[in-house]
């Protein structure tokens, strides 16, 4: 590194999520070395948890609705505008030869690519890309990705369909942290720590748990856009046989609520790249059920939790009985859990090394 050398982050959203979590660490590893960081990002939750050390520019919103038809085309027209804006900003701040460019996100990807940084963008691909609108836009972009890293096979492999580079570095969580495996409540507790978004799988979760003696916690906020799926959660969880047994704890912190869970869920009915709520729940000990794409199914192949199938509720419910009834068996994948964070998944090793790579 020369004392002149800046970094700058991209990021598609203000709102924080996984992936946001992800660049404040990284920006945080970025400060303890040499040279600058810029984080060039909507102005908003992420903007305000920057590290002040961190020099903060604004760009739009850049993230896909959900629209249909006209309102679609209506959209893409508003969200290529806003890619232009962008670049613009982007290109400002990318144009000093010592500058690395880190895309932190899919969206973020087109206004890197008008932008057009003299050293190309690397993608830290946090999207196990399957939706047709994700190709799309990946494909679009790929001109300007220099490089990439993927925290899973399961992202890297869509990546790599499109000619570009990739390189797997496993996401980390801290560690050591305390073990909360204790006997199973009464009556137990099944919680779920996702962002109120329909793909994260929520519903799957209550259909399942409605003929099963549990209470239900569900973690997490939501965006402007998904109001009407939180109102369905409601709706959902007033319904005679959940009446009384479902929580919504909006933002928490994660260790108090894993504390008192039996069992964490990951319902996603979409792949997900390398969700942290589930290695944060892994590195505590609490056993987890998840759905088998994406990075569950790496993170929990050697007997670290259960996988079901994607969006099968009965399932689900069979595996919540079988983990929630015995003892042993959520012991034994705890201690699984915990062993496989210490030794592929303490961020203490994975972060500098993922900088590394994104920075090369």
């Amino acid at each position: 590194m020369t004392p002149d050398r800046t970094t700058v982050f991209v990021a598609h959203t203000a709102n924080i999520s996984g992936a946001e979590k992800m660049l404040l660490s990284l920006v945080s590893e970025a400060l303890r070395g040499p040279g600058g960081v810029t984080v060039v990002c909507p102005v908003g939750a992420l903007s305000e948890a920057l590290p002040d050390a961190a020099v903060h520019v604004a760009i739009p919103e850049l993230g896909l609705g959900g629209e249909q038809g006209v309102a679609r085309i209506g959209a893409a027209a508003r969200m290529a505008a806003r890619w232009v804006s962008a670049a613009r900003t982007l290109r400002a701040v990318t144009r000093r030869p010592a500058t690395h460019t880190v895309v932190n996100s899919l969206f973020a990807l087109p206004a890197a690519r008008l932008a057009r940084p003299p050293h190309g963008v690397a993608w830290l691909v946090h999207d196990a890309i399957a939706a047709g609108r994700q190709r799309a836009v990946a494909s679009a972009s790929r001109g300007a990705v220099r490089r990439a890293v993927a925290c899973t096979s399961a992202a890297a492999a869509p990546v790599r369909d499109l000619g570009i580079e990739v390189e797997i570095v496993p996401y980390g969580v801290p560690w050591p942290v305390e073990d909360f495996a204790a006997p199973t409540h009464s009556p137990p507790v099944v919680g779920m720590l996702a962002l109120l978004t329909p793909w994260k799988g929520h519903l799957v979760l209550l259909d399942a748990v409605a003929k099963l003696d549990v209470m239900v916690e569900l973690a997490g906020g939501s965006f402007s856009g998904d109001q009407a799926y939180v109102d369905e959660l409601h709706t959902r969880a007033a319904r005679p046989d959940l009446a009384g047994r479902v929580r919504f704890l909006g933002h928490v912190d994660p260790d108090s609520a894993l504390r008192r869970w039996d069992v964490v869920v990951s319902a996603s009915v979409l792949p997900e790249a390398g969700p942290l709520s589930v290695l944060e729940a892994m590195s505590h000990g609490v056993p987890v059920v998840a759905t088998d794409h994406g990075g569950p199914t790496e993170f929990l192949a050697r007997g670290e939790g259960v996988l079901v199938p994607p969006g099968d509720a009965a399932a689900l419910a069979d595996a919540l009985r079988r983990v929630l009834g015995d003892d042993a068996a959520r012991a034994d994948m705890g201690a699984r859990a915990r062993d496989t964070v210490a030794t592929r998944h303490d961020i203490s090793v994975t972060l500098p090394r993922l900088l590394t790579e994104l920075t090369a």
